[in-house]
């Protein structure tokens, strides 16, 4: 399935991210069900050869790979997606410009600047990846700070931006409140309600990142496209605690 395949049909992406550089890791998480994995580059510890063997790894099932880079940096940025990345989410765009070059890298001559060589997309996307890749290459400009909000329309009105994506920790930061996730009732939470409706406005994609599956079921009902769940590093701790407090009876 492809992101395109599943909006069509109606309902959103199901996102799960990844910061456990680990190809093992990475395999028994895209084997539970998801929609698409996140390789994060920006807060987890993952390097790009890391990031590499994790895409690999996802690419024994039909998860769709996407990556997070630390930056907007445009050679990382083509790395990602010339790794097979199929999405890629770019960190504090704040402006109509960075988008703008954001979403430059994303695409082929003559929709962008996107050098040619895609050493493994092509291996695992097909010989005439070339000729699709900038219809299967999907943006995500990250929206976490009052600079993007008071921004937005200039942000999601960009032609080539196919979505936006939510970081509720640092757009709380922005807004002076403290980072966490699952606001409600809250600057935080209108903020995120007004960028869905702005970006469906000018008929962008919207995502959110979310602490709980029972959040981000209230996200896509409010109309979000993709929603990404917890972590394999939280899953992997909530786990290793509740066997603790199990072994300890509950105390």
């Amino acid at each position: 399935m492809t992101f395109k395949q599943i909006w069509e049909s109606g309902r959103a992406v199901l996102n799960g991210w990844l910061s456990v550089p680990a190809g093992f890791a990475t395999e028994l998480m895209a084997r539970q069900g998801w929609d698409s994995l996140t390789v994060d580059m920006q807060h987890g510890l993952i390097e790009y050869g890391d990031a590499v063997r994790m895409l690999t790894a996802i690419a024994t099932t039909g998860v769709i790979p996407m990556v997070r880079v630390p930056w907007f940096e445009p050679g990382i940025v083509m790395k990602s997606i010339d790794a097979g990345a199929l999405g890629v989410i770019c960190p504090m765009i704040n402006s109509r410009a960075e988008a703008e070059a954001f979403v430059s890298c994303l695409r082929y001559a003559p929709r962008g600047r996107r050098s040619y060589g895609p050493i493994r997309a092509a291996l695992i996307h097909g010989a005439d990846y070339a000729q699709r890749a900038n219809d299967m290459v999907t943006g995500f400009a990250m929206i976490e700070t009052r600079a993007a909000l008071e921004a937005i329309d200039d942000i999601v009105s960009l032609p080539e931006l196919d979505a936006v994506y939510i970081g509720p920790s640092d757009l709380a930061l922005s807004l002076g409140e403290a980072p966490r996730f699952d606001p409600v009732d809250s600057p935080v939470h209108d903020a995120i309600l007004h960028i869905l409706a702005r970006a469906k406005h000018h008929g962008k994609r919207a995502a959110v990142h979310t602490g709980s599956a029972a959040y981000a079921r209230k996200m896509v009902d409010a109309g979000f496209d993709l929603v990404t769940v917890g972590s394999d590093a939280a899953f992997i701790a909530q786990g290793a605690s509740a066997a603790v407090q199990a072994f300890h009876g509950g105390t």
